[in-house]
């Protein structure tokens, strides 16, 4: 049984959607997906229909690429959710200029209302060269940040390595 609330960490194209998926099917509940991703380009949209392809049927999708909070609030008891991605989530509200302390606080009362298992999936952004410039160096702190403020809440970590599930905080159901 998954506890309240997963982290999957993990490098860019590193299996942690895929083992996230894997974790939220075998509870047996409805899926949900909260899709934070936007489609701006035929890259997002190739990206977002890859994605849709590898999970397949029986997930119910539910578009939250600013208001996470509000989302979580809204899901019953007997289902599970895959929040993909927090780092698409935190470059959306860069991008919009939202106040992210207030978006931040908002996502996390969303969590503590949410009565479903959560598993959120989020990128280790800072294990690479220092960014060249100020909104990416800013960037890779605040995704830092919300790391830390979301692994101190969950249950259970993982970081995916090469498709790869490391184990950092709790155990595998």
């Amino acid at each position: 049984m998954l506890p309240g609330l997963t982290l999957v960490l993990g490098g860019a194209a590193s299996g942690k959607s895929a083992f996230a998926e894997t974790l939220v099917a075998r509870t047996g509940r409805e899926r949900v997906y909260l899709a934070t991703a936007q489609a701006f380009d035929d890259e997002m949209r190739d990206k977002i229909d890859h994605h849709q392809q590898m999970r397949g049927q029986g997930w119910r999708t539910i578009e939250a690429p600013l208001d996470l909070g509000r989302a979580l609030a809204a899901i019953s008891g007997d289902q599970a959710v895959l929040l993909d991605c927090a780092t698409m989530w935190l470059s959306n509200q860069m991008l919009a200029e939202n106040d992210l302390p207030q978006a931040e606080a908002e996502l996390m009362a969303g969590l503590a209302l949410c009565s479903a298992p959560v598993v959120i999936v989020s990128n280790e952004v800072g294990l690479s060269v220092v960014p060249e410039n100020a909104l990416a160096r800013r960037f890779r702190q605040a995704q830092g940040e919300l790391n830390q403020k979301l692994a101190a809440k969950a249950g259970l970590v993982v970081n995916v390595i090469a498709g790869l599930p490391q184990v950092l905080k709790g155990e595998l159901p």
